[in-house]
């Protein structure tokens, strides 16, 4: 190149930039300029002309951006000029495309995230978020939660579903729909196109088997109720905060959720009643639970012991009992063959089998929702005194150290 062209483009040097003081700007040709601020900051622009219209483009700051580089960057402006293009314009498309690329790039893990989070506040409890992450999780991160949100299809789906279609079937269909969701939500924020390869309908029930055709049903494995005495004495002869609170489960025959995130402000201990809120009940609606001698004393006792607001605190500072701690009570007492929620179906068929009291006044100690608008127009209180003559009547049965195989002498009268 001519030193006449060296000295039509190329007219600064890299001491002269760095000599360079005085605020103002310093022409390099062919549209590039040193631009020097008042406080002594200096950058590379390129001026140019499109459409008779004046334009200054900024090509970035001289500590990052070296003249060599701002002479690259500016040859690639003129050419688009000279193509009738406007650099600027140019490059703030293509920072969409890029910023495009990486929203497309996001993970189905990433997208699960922003999904229950999103959710989060319109669901009945913090459990409900806890399942969705945690069935995510174990079932579809191992398979595609790395991957771009828009590469999951319809192979990768059914490398989840069918491992466990026929022997967790429950389990499958509710993973089945949470990664429908999380992808549905994903293609509404423009991260993946075409159609959701988990939905069901015109879709997988093509290539899955019908659920309620290959469905087993699993009920939570129950203690007999015969054997509840020796079980309870071994129960109390436990210690931790765990044991207590599978020991006020029994004697509630409440939830787990319930018990293990009871508080403190939820009981009444002079009138012996635990009112669990509406928030934390399966019906959505609050539940009194009247307490029995034993279970109001197991309650004033976990009260005094500890300082947290939750009755049975966890492991983690200002947090309740985690869900696998009953479980995890029961392998080391050697019974892994039991469930915790299963010994609300002792105390039914105890109740069932070895009282009087009325159906619906061991249905109501359960929570069950009434099914029956004829029944439930007629039933509109809680049944509360009936209930706790039934619940006093669990408990001292649960403190027999042998179960007796006789009815218990209770009559409907009795009960009333």
């Amino acid at each position: 190149m001519g030193n006449s062209v060296r000295r039509t483009i190329f007219k600064l040097s890299a001491t002269a930039v760095a000599k360079k003081k005085k605020p103002g700007h310093y022409g390099d040709g062919g549209g590039l300029w040193l631009q020097v601020s008042t406080v002594g900051t200096k950058s590379w622009v390129f001026r140019f002309t499109l459409n008779g219209k004046a334009r200054e483009m900024g090509l970035g700051a001289l500590h990052t951006v070296t003249l060599a580089d701002a002479r690259d960057k500016a040859a690639d402006c003129r050419k688009q000029v000279l193509d009738g293009t406007d650099p600027i314009e140019a490059r703030g498309a293509q920072r969409l495309t890029s910023q495009a690329a990486a929203a497309r790039a996001l993970t189905f893990d990433q997208c699960a995230g922003q999904y229950i989070e999103t959710h989060r506040s319109g669901w009945r409890n913090e459990k409900h978020a806890e399942q969705w992450t945690n069935t995510l999780a174990t079932y579809a991160s191992p398979v595609f939660g790395k991957l771009p949100v828009a590469a999951v299809d319809t192979a990768l789906v059914l490398k989840v579903l069918t491992p466990i279609w026929a022997v967790k079937t429950e389990t499958a269909k509710r993973v089945r729909g949470r990664v429908e969701s999380v992808l549905s939500w994903a293609a509404a924020q423009k991260l993946r196109t075409g159609e959701n390869p988990a939905r069901w309908k015109g879709h997988l029930d093509n290539l899955l088997a019908p659920p309620e055709k290959v469905t087993r049903v699993e009920h939570h494995a129950a203690l007999p109720y015969v054997e509840m005495g020796e079980f309870m004495q071994a129960l109390r002869a436990e210690q931790g905060t765990s044991a207590r609170a599978v020991e006020l489960i029994i004697l509630t025959a409440a939830r787990t959720s319930e018990v293990f995130n009871a508080t403190r402000d939820e009981f009444d201990l002079d009138a012996g009643i635990w009112t669990v809120p509406g928030e934390r009940m399966k019906a959505g609606k609050p539940h009194r639970v009247p307490l029995s001698d034993a279970a109001l004393a197991l309650i004033k006792s976990s009260i005094s012991d500890t300082g947290s607001s939750y009755i049975f605190p966890g492991a983690r500072e200002g947090r309740p009992l985690s869900n696998m701690a009953g479980l995890m009570l029961l392998k080391r007492m050697g019974r892994a063959d039991l469930t915790v929620h299963g010994f609300r179906s002792s105390f039914r068929d105890w109740a069932a089998e070895q009282t009087n009291f009325p159906r619906e006044i061991a249905e109501a100690a359960l929570a069950h929702t009434v099914e029956s608008k004829v029944e439930a127009a007629y039933q509109r209180g809680d049944l509360l005194l009936k209930r706790s003559k039934l619940m006093q009547a669990w408990a001292d049965y649960c403190a027999r150290p042998v179960a007796a195989a006789n009815v218990v002498n209770l009559s409907n009268r009795s009960a009333a």
